[in-house]
């Protein structure tokens, strides 16, 4: 392996550093520090019997006082209201706009100390359909265009709350890196950029995680971080709710199982998910797919001051590593 190489990350045109020559074994990350910490002297507000310190529900899946799922608004929004995009100009070089959106929360475990890789076949489905509901009721309001799914586990990825939930975020603007993806998709000559990658990464298998009819999990060939894995349903849709509930469901296992094979390889770790979906009112290429980002490394100044990644695990041994941890797992 030569020392170092740059690969082009094809989905948002910016490369990636890939250095192998100080390759690190899984135990060289150590798992997240205990989250107890968080939770002293104060009562979740996610757990079962305190829904009243929540807003009420905007959805709940299973029975009133047995539910699996809930979705609530959050207390704390980064955006709310819904005056739209209004821009203005705050002097010569200053441009700025109101918040406006919908922040809201999803609770997708009853069991304070749960984790998406426990979720069963089942509650795994019902994570996928409960967003699919979410994305279909923002798409139909005017103002939004673009939702924002993301989970957060473990506090090094940002999680302030230890009971497993996510966020959905309404925005009012398609953020920068979806429309770097978006001009991705456009680019690219060769019909779908996400169906010909997966049938290029199944052609070689070597960075291939888990695949079947319905589902890849790859570490990307531009991962800019060790363990990164890209979700791929094989079905193309643009939007992640325009996705069939039987797709749905095979993804939603395919996250679970992405997240308990990076836990049987490298320990508890905190992690970011992130849901791409087409924009809402978007009618160009686009294929939805999911990120997971292990928080394991800090970005440092290089990074910073040039948004060019550094990743020291090369995605060919982190496939080996997952697919290890997967045979272990007895998945």
């Amino acid at each position: 392996v030569h020392m170092s190489q740059m690969r082009l990350n094809q989905l948002t045109g910016r490369w990636v550093t890939i250095v192998a020559e100080r390759a690190q074994r899984p135990t060289d990350f150590a798992p997240r520090t205990d989250l107890q910490a968080l939770d002293i002297g104060r009562p979740c507000p996610f757990c079962p019997g305190n829904e009243e310190a929540t807003p009420p529900a905007l959805e709940s899946v299973g029975t009133e006082g047995d539910w699996e799922i809930r979705v609530i608004p959050n207390l704390y929004p980064a955006f709310r209201g819904d005056d739209g995009f209004a821009v203005h100009h705050d002097g010569p070089v200053h441009v700025m706009a109101e918040g406006t959106g919908i922040h809201e929360v999803f609770v997708y475990s009853r069991h304070h100390d749960g984790s998406l890789d426990e979720l069963d076949d089942r509650t795994a489905a019902q994570f996928m359909l409960t967003l699919k509901r979410r994305f279909a009721e923002h798409a139909g309001i005017p103002h939004i265009r673009y939702t924002q799914a993301i989970v957060n586990h473990g506090r090094e990825a940002g999680a302030s709350i230890a009971h497993p939930h996510g966020q959905l975020l309404g925005l009012p603007f398609v953020p920068g890196e979806v429309l770097d993806e978006e001009r991705a998709f456009a680019r690219f000559a060769g019909g779908c950029l996400l169906c010909t990658t997966v049938e290029a990464e199944c052609a070689t298998g070597e960075r291939v995680v888990y695949v079947d009819d319905d589902v890849a999990i790859l570490c990307p060939y531009w991962s800019g971080t060790p363990f990164e894995m890209l979700i791929v349903p094989r079905r193309h849709d643009q939007h992640l709710q325009d996705a069939d509930d039987e797709s749905l469901a095979a993804i939603g296992r395919a996250l679970r199982d992405a997240t308990a094979f990076l836990n049987e390889a490298i320990g508890d770790v905190a992690y970011n998910v992130g849901f791409h979906t087409a924009p809402h009112a978007h009618t160009g290429e686009y294929h939805w797919h999911i990120h997971v980002w292990p928080v394991l490394v800090t970005q440092a100044g290089f990074e910073r001051g040039t948004g060019v990644l550094i990743n020291v695990v090369p995605p060919e041994q982190a496939a080996e590593t997952l697919r290890n941890a997967a045979s272990l797992s007895g998945a």
